[in-house]
């Protein structure tokens, strides 16, 4: 990945709907070379999807909770196939700690977050925080070279 890859990767984080001519624009290359190296960090797998950032709150869902989930080893997969099934969760991660597992999930109101709650207490005990705020949502990864360089070094060693 070079410099230019890192500034294509860059817009897309901030705006996915740039047109490929506008990124070819302000990364100062032609059109058909943009759309060859997306379709490359495409096939590398440095781009997963394409993704809209909804207002969750202007479509009826307020609550935005963290909830950490005990899961016991040997249910994980139940687990896992239990999460994968509940479209409110919008991310899972197996974390270290107390709690095993970390869901973000957005509900409309606390009576069914507390629901919810309740069907995930048959995996392991947790711990839930309501967010009143969020002052930075949704961002990728600013990249450049000095950083993307001292990942890779990092991950030599």
């Amino acid at each position: 990945m070079d410099a230019i890859d890192q500034n294509i990767l860059n817009i897309l984080q901030k705006n996915a709907r740039e047109t490929v001519k506008q990124m070819a624009e302000e990364c100062f290359i032609s059109s058909p070379s943009v759309s060859v190296r997306l379709q490359n960090l495409e096939n590398r797998g440095f781009i997963n999807s394409y993704q809209a950032v909804l207002n969750y709150q202007k479509i009826g869902f307020s609550i935005k909770a963290y909830i950490h989930c005990a899961v016991n080893a040997k249910d994980k997969q139940n687990f896992y196939t239990f999460i994968e099934n509940v479209p409110n969760v919008t991310e899972c991660d197996c974390v270290t700690g107390e709690y095993s597992m970390m869901l973000k999930v957005f509900f409309p109101n606390t009576v069914e977050l507390d629901e919810f709650i309740n069907q995930l207490q048959k995996f392991g005990d947790t711990k839930t925080n309501i967010v009143f705020s969020t002052h930075i949502g949704p961002r990728g990864l600013q990249l450049s070279e000095e950083n993307v360089a001292l990942n890779k070094k990092n991950h030599k060693d």
